[in-house]
């Protein structure tokens, strides 16, 4: 494989997050189900968020957090995502840059304003996810910017991207011009309701175009309809070169064709917020995984992000996660052995 200009490059919803603790009480008023992400549209995303108590308003999108949960381990990191020329796009486009994170898209200028989440986190730490799309439905293959996904060690995918058609052909081109470059693809299921609503398509993008899969186990079940853990692995082994599924507090289990790492969840003092957990897993796995470090360190490293983002409020790290890693897994996980 060539030297990669970036580690990874993740392709998702340019969302604004609004993070907003709520007791059960809101939830039930609203006709909400606990721990799941609900689309919205704009008329409900209005009358919702004036309901609010007060937020925190910052960038977010799934893949952007894994992003920058990249760069904030020390990785070269690009994003491509669409928000309009409005102000919360202006807010996203300054945050993500200030990471350190190559974001290039170009606004939309007319159409839907910049997309947003209201993140509703209850006392029990668990959070109920309300996104309106907005400017993310207008991504298609015209925003890939081929010389950045050919850059990429890794692309990096965002099953919740999937919803919008033109997304799916933007996802096809990002996979050809990465395999076509030499380089790997991964794919985040997102979310066990996105699973239902593309499982065939999913499963056909994942054998054909998706070479590392990563997944919760509820995702991971709900993408080959089973009830069981042990069986869903049993047909995951072989679909992809490599599937990370993690399980909370138990830790992850990555499955090769060959072999199983079962991983233990790094230590939390206390869970505050499970927001962007799996994100950051896959930024520690992701991140080591380029370093050329062995799988199971990579599930590791993804259980100290992870372990990092719920112990405080927010989807992305406040502590130093370089800093973290070099803690947990000592000085020389640094040193690039991949390119």
């Amino acid at each position: 494989m060539a030297e990669s200009h970036t580690h990874v490059a993740g392709i998702g919803n340019a969302i604004v997050d609004v993070l907003v603790q709520v007791d059960e009480t809101l939830l039930t008023e609203l006709g909400l189900t606990k721990g799941i992400m609900t689309l919205i549209d704009a008329d409900q995303a209005e009358a919702i968020y004036a309901r609010l108590p007060a937020a925190v308003e910052c960038s977010g999108g799934s893949a952007a957090n894994t992003i920058a949960g990249i760069a904030a381990l020390g990785g070269r990191a690009a994003y491509i995502g669409k928000v309009h020329n409005d102000q919360f796009g202006q807010v996203f486009r300054h945050d993500i840059r200030s990471a350190g994170i190559a974001f290039n898209t170009k606004d939309a200028t007319s159409g839907s304003p910049t997309a947003r989440c209201l993140i509703l986190v209850t006392p029990d730490a668990q959070r109920t996810m309300l996104t309106y799309l907005g400017a993310c439905v207008e991504l298609g293959p015209d925003d890939v910017d081929a010389e950045m996904i050919s850059g990429a060690a890794v692309t990096y995918l965002e099953g919740y991207l999937y919803d919008p058609p033109e997304a799916k052909r933007a996802f096809l081109r990002a996979a050809e011009i990465a395999h076509g470059a030499g380089r790997l693809v991964s794919l985040s299921l997102s979310d066990p309701f996105c699973v239902d609503r593309h499982r065939d398509a999913f499963l056909n993008l994942i054998a054909s175009h998706v070479d590392i899969l990563f997944a919760n186990e509820a995702e991971l079940c709900a993408l080959y309809r089973t009830d069981s853990f042990d069986d869903a692995v049993r047909q995951v082994r072989g679909h992809v070169q490599i599937a990370a599924v993690t399980r909370g507090p138990r830790g992850s289990v990555v499955v090769t064709a060959d072999t199983t790492h079962v991983v233990a969840a790094d230590p939390v003092d206390t869970v505050v917020d499970t927001t962007g957990a799996g994100d950051l897993y896959a930024s520690g796995f992701l991140y080591g995984f380029t370093q050329g470090l062995d799988l199971p360190t990579c599930a590791l490293l993804g259980g100290v992000a992870a372990g990092e983002v719920i112990s405080h409020f927010g989807a992305r790290p406040v502590a130093p996660l370089a800093d973290l890693a070099r803690a947990r897994l000592g000085a020389g996980y640094l040193t690039e052995r991949r390119q």
